[in-house]
C-alpha cells in the first residue's frame, strides 16, 4: 500500500525573501529540475556570514532561475534549466562562496523530488510532536549503519531516531540543544558530512520547491 503524502503547512512568504510571496511552481519553467540547497553552520553567532541576497545571487550566476531562500540558516530552492547531478551543483557552490567570501561552507543541493521523497519516508507517526524538535539531518551519503548500531536507545531515551537513505530521522521531545543523542550526529562522528533542518523547515522547502 502506498504510504499517503504527508500534508504541508499552509503557504506563507518568508518577508525575508522579497521573491518568496510568489509560488515556485507557478514561476519555474515546467521543464526544468527543481532542487533545494542546504548550507551548514552559517549565520550563526557572527560566525560564517553569508546573506541570503549573496546566496541568491551564487545560484543564479550558477544558472539557476526562480531562485528564493528561506530564513538566514542557508535554506534556497531553485530551478535548473537542465538535470544536474547534485554533486556537481553541491561543488559548485562551495566554490563560488568560497571564491567570493572566503568561506568554506558544506552545501548540500536535492532534488526537489528527493526531498519529498525524505517527507514520505519519515518513519516516525508526527500527530502531536513538536516539529521544532524533530530532526532530519542529511548526510552526504547512506548511513553508517555499524556505527548507528552501537547507538543504546535506552541511554538516551526518550530521544530516539531511525535511519533513512540518506539522512537521519531524529526526535527530541525535552530538548536538542541538551541532548547526548544529538551531539553523536555530526561529521566527526558519522564519518559524513551532515546538516539538519527540523521538520518544520522540511515541510516549507518542500511547499516552495512545489513538491
Amino acid at each position: 500500500m502506498t504510504k499517503p503524502r504527508t500534508p504541508l503547512s499552509p503557504k506563507t512568504a518568508d518577508p525575508a525573501d522579497p521573491a518568496s510571496t510568489a509560488d515556485l511552481a507557478s514561476t519555474a519553467d515546467p521543464s526544468a529540475t527543481r532542487y533545494v540547497a542546504l548550507l551548514r553552520g552559517i549565520n550563526v553567532g557572527g560566525h560564517g556570514r553569508v546573506p541570503m541576497e549573496t546566496l541568491r545571487g551564487r545560484l543564479t550566476d550558477m544558472g539557476g532561475t526562480a531562485v528564493r531562500t528561506y530564513l538566514q540558516s542557508g535554506n534556497a530552492v531553485f530551478t535548473h534549466g537542465k538535470e544536474e547531478e547534485p554533486r556537481r551543483l553541491e561543488a559548485e557552490l562551495e566554490q563560488r562562496i568560497a571564491n567570493e567570501l572566503g568561506l568554506t561552507i558544506t552545501c548540500m543541493v536535492r532534488a526537489a523530488t528527493d526531498l519529498r521523497r525524505v517527507v514520505d519516508a519519515n518513519p516516525f507517526p508526527m500527530e502531536g510532536v513538536n516539529g521544532s524538535r524533530f530532526l532530519v539531518i542529511f548526510l552526504s551519503g547512506p548511513p553508517p549503519q555499524d556505527k548507528l548500531a552501537t547507538l543504546d536507545l535506552a541511554v538516551y531515551a526518550p530521544d530516539e531516531f531511525r535511519a533513512g537513505e540518506r539522512e537521519i530521522y531524529a526526535h527530541f521531545p525535552d530538548s536538542i540543544r541538551n541532548s547526548k543523542l544529538a551531539a553523536r550526529f555530526s561529521d566527526r562522528w558519522l564519518g559524513l558530512a551532515a546538516t539538519a533542518r527540523n521538520w518544520n523547515t522540511v515541510l516549507k522547502l518542500v511547499e516552495l520547491s512545489g513538491e
